[in-house]
């Protein structure tokens, strides 16, 4: 008798919003099956090749021709939703006789969050356990003496002088392009690189500004790549010599490229290989960067050597580029921010959390050693 009392409630409940709880049931069974067997990488990979990938051709083809950000508006929609949602929820309990239509908004909430994450499991978390970028170009890590970090550091320093006479100045003598003219020569970035390493072939799409590029600030964010919209966004509030390598690099996730330390390879990659002033002076400023931290935390010594040899040009962008950010890095906001990247990371496998950027390192010093 009871057993029939509790199945008729189910029923009931069931039939309350039954393509809600449909949603529901096929949201959950989807991400337990994704944490259950994440670790079978041939299974990723088959995921990857069959719906990964061809979605992302597909969407960030069909997203290319509108020069906006489409992300952003989705995201300001889940915002104005979200808002909506607390609202039905204080009137429910402002009458205080919720119901069955609090039951709904429960359900509701619970669908739109699990389909929303379990969507962000397919079309990005399922890159971080497939076959990665490293392992699909022959990439082989391993450890890196000072000497060799220091003579690489020198080659990106050296790659920076060159190059920053042949970019345009403005009259305070800071790094500076026409930025509409930097994401139009994007669709055409990774030409040369996909060359040498077919595992970053891609349909030719365009970065976007963000819209929101202050926003991005406040959060210590320089891009993004949107996997719902297969979008790559780049924030263009921030210092413009930097913002040619991350076009490079949100176009490297993009491509595939899940891990950003191997984001950061790739970018510095294409823009070195692609051969365009503009591209190689950020590219080379981009890797002297992590270079150079990396350096600076192990051979002091060796840093100065190489850091007094950058001229007066290259050292103004990088100082602005400390400038710039150390406004926002301190805050409360740039701390939360962290912290929830760290956890997403961390949440998908990468220990490194958010020291994963930094670890290019390694693979830039292994990669143009040979080069020098």
């Amino acid at each position: 008798m009871e057993t029939r009392e509790k199945k008729s409630t189910l029923k009931s409940l069931w039939q309350r919003c039954p393509i809600r709880h449909t949603l529901l049931c096929v949201s959950a069974l989807w991400l337990g099956w994704f944490f259950l067997f994440r670790d079978r990488r041939e299974w990723m990979n088959f995921l990857c090749r069959t719906l990964v990938r061809p979605w992302h051709r597909f969407a960030g083809t069909l997203f290319s021709k509108v020069r906006f950000s489409v992300a952003e508006w989705v995201i300001v929609l889940w915002i104005a939703l979200g808002i909506c949602f607390l609202v039905q929820l204080g009137v429910h309990f402002a009458r205080r006789c919720p119901g069955e239509g609090l039951y709904r908004w429960c359900v509701t909430v619970l669908v739109a969050g699990l389909t929303v994450f379990g969507c962000f499991c397919l079309w990005w978390g399922v890159y971080y356990y497939s076959d990665s970028f490293s392992e699909q170009a022959g990439l082989e890590r391993r450890p890196i003496a000072v000497e060799e970090l220091e003579n690489v550091t020198q080659y990106f320093a050296d790659l920076a002088n060159t190059y920053s006479s042949r970019v345009d100045r403005d009259e305070n003598g800071f790094f500076t392009a026409d930025r509409q003219e930097l994401f139009d020569h994007s669709t055409t970035l990774y030409h040369a690189v996909q060359e040498e390493f077919p595992c970053l072939e891609g349909p030719d799409l365009r970065a976007k500004p963000a819209l929101f590029s202050r926003i991005l600030s406040r959060l210590t964010t320089t891009g993004y790549f949107f996997a719902y919209t297969a979008e790559a966004n780049v924030n263009v509030d921030c210092t413009m010599a930097h913002i040619p390598a991350t076009i490079a690099h949100e176009l490297a996730h993009q491509r595939g490229v899940a891990g950003e330390d191997e984001a950061n390879f790739a970018a510095v990659l294409a823009c070195m290989e692609d051969g365009d002033d503009t591209y190689v002076y950020s590219g080379a400023l981009f890797a002297y960067v992590y270079l150079g931290n990396a350096l600076h935390d192990t051979d002091r010594t060796a840093w100065n050597r190489v850091y007094s040899s950058l001229n007066e040009d290259v050292r103004r962008d990088l100082d602005a580029h400390n400038a710039y950010w150390d406004r926002y890095d301190e805050t409360k906001v740039a701390e939360i921010s962290d912290t929830v990247y760290e956890g997403f990371l961390k949440t998908y496998g990468d220990d490194r959390g958010m020291k994963s950027y930094d670890a290019c390192v390694d693979l830039l010093v292994i990669y143009y050693l040979d080069r020098i």
